[in-house]
C-alpha cells in the first residue's frame, strides 16, 4: 500500500475508540496519532533501515558499457559465494541514469527451473517509467548465466531495475539451494507484530493507555495491510528471522487497491465519527452496505480478473520461449 493509505487507515482505526472521537472533537490531535504510526513501519525502512544495509558487491552500470554477460555473471558468482560459503551475501543493483528525466531499464530475471540468471538491458524510460518508442538495443541484450545451484525464490521472476536508486538483493544457503531475498532491508524488523505490541506498551506509559492502544493497533494494520501483497512481513520479528510469504492478493503499486483502501478508511471514519457523536444520522445497515461491502465486492472482482491476465501472460511468455528454442534448434 501507499502512504497515504497507511496513514487513512491508521485514523480510521483511531475512530473505533469513542473516547478517541470525543477528544478529537474537543481538539485533541489523537486521531492523528493513528495516522502517524500507521506511516511507522515504512518510515523506519526507508528513512533508516536502507542505509544501513552492507553490500558486498554493488552494480553501478556505466552507459557507454553495457555488457549483460558480466552484470549477470557478477549476481551469479555471489549467488554460487553464497552457497559454497554458507555465508549469506548482499548485491546492490544501481539504476543508469542518462539525463534529468531520462533512464535505461535493465531486468533481472532468477529462472529456478534451469537454475540460471538473466540479464537484459530494456529501453530508455522517463521518470514516470513510460518507454522512449524506438529505444530498445538494435541487438538482443540479453545473457543467461548458470548459478550451478538450485534457486529458491519467491518473489517476482523479473525485476526491473530503472528509476531512482535500484534494489538489493541477499542470497544465503538454505539446504542444498541459494535463497534470493528481495529488499532484505524491507519489512524485516520493522513489520512485526511483536514491535507493534512493544510500541503500544511503550505509547500507553508515556502517554496514556489509549495513545497505546491506538499507536499500536495502527502499527498492527500497517503490518496486516501489507501481509496480502507479494514481499509479505518478518510478523514476529525477534522470534523469527526471515519474512513470511505474503498472500500474493494485490501489489503495492496496484492503484485500485490503494484507491479502494483509502475510500473504505473514510467510509470507516465517517461512520464512526456519526455514530459516536451525540446526535447520529447515519442509517447503519444501507451505508454499510453501500460504502463498504459494495466497494469490497469491486475488489474481489478485479482481484479475479488480474489474476487471470496475469496467468495469460505467464503462459502467452513461456510459450513464446519454447517457440524461440524451437526455432534456435
Amino acid at each position: 500500500m501507499k502512504g497515504i493509505a497507511h496513514f487513512i487507515t491508521g485514523v480510521a482505526v483511531a475512530t473505533f475508540f469513542p473516547e478517541a472521537v470525543r477528544q478529537a472533537a474537543d481538539g485533541s490531535l489523537i486521531l492523528v496519532l493513528g495516522g502517524v504510526f500507521g506511516l511507522l513501519p515504512d518510515t523506519l525502512d526507508f528513512k533508516f533501515a536502507r542505509y544501513f544495509e552492507h553490500h558486498d558487491d554493488e552494480i553501478d552500470p556505466h552507459p557507454q558499457r553495457l555488457d549483460p554477460r558480466e552484470m549477470a555473471e557478477r549476481v551469479a558468482a555471489a549467488m554460487r559465494a553464497a552457497y559454497e560459503t554458507g555465508t549469506p551475501r548482499t548485491i546492490q543493483l544501481h539504476t543508469l541514469r542518462l539525463g534529468a528525466d531520462l533512464w535505461r531499464r535493465y531486468s533481472l530475471r532468477f529462472i529456478p527451473e534451469t537454475g540460471e540468471v538473466a540479464l537484459r538491458i530494456g529501453p530508455v524510460v522517463s521518470t514516470s517509467q513510460v518507454p522512449l518508442l524506438g529505444s530498445e538495443p538494435p541487438e538482443l541484450a540479453e545473457a543467461r548465466v548458470p548459478v550451478g545451484v538450485p534457486i529458491r525464490h519467491t518473489y517476482d521472476a523479473e525485476i526491473p531495475v530503472d528509476i531512482f536508486s535500484g534494489p538489493s538483493f541477499r542470497f544465503e544457503r538454505e539446504g542444498e539451494a541459494v535463497r534470493v531475498t528481495f529488499l532484505p532491508w524491507h519489512r524485516s524488523w520493522s513489520h512485526s507484530l511483536v514491535l507493534a505490541l512493544g510500541i503500544g506498551l511503550g505509547v500507553g506509559v508515556v502517554l496514556s493507555p489509549l495513545a497505546g492502544w491506538i499507536a499500536g493497533l495502527a502499527f498492527a494494520a500497517h503490518v496486516l495491510e501489507d501481509q496480502l501483497g507479494f514481499m509479505g512481513s518478518n510478523l514476529f520479528w525477534p522470534f523469527t528471522r526471515r519474512r513470511f510469504l505474503g498472500l500474493r492478493l494485490l501489489r503495492s503499486t496496484d492503484p485500485l487497491p490503494n484507491f479502494l483502501t483509502v475510500w473504505l478508511a473514510v467510509a470507516l471514519i465517517l461512520f464512526n465519527l456519526d455514530r459516536f457523536s451525540f446526535q447520529p444520522r447515519l442509517p447503519t445497515g444501507p451505508y454499510l452496505v453501500l460504502a463498504v461491502l459494495l466497494p469490497l465486492l469491486l475488489l474481489g472482482g478485479v482481484h479475479l480478473w488480474q489474476r487471470q491476465a496475469r496467468q495469460v501472460a505467464v503462459e502467452a511468455t513461456a510459450q513464446g520461449e519454447i517457440l524461440e528454442e524451437a526455432e534456435e534448434a
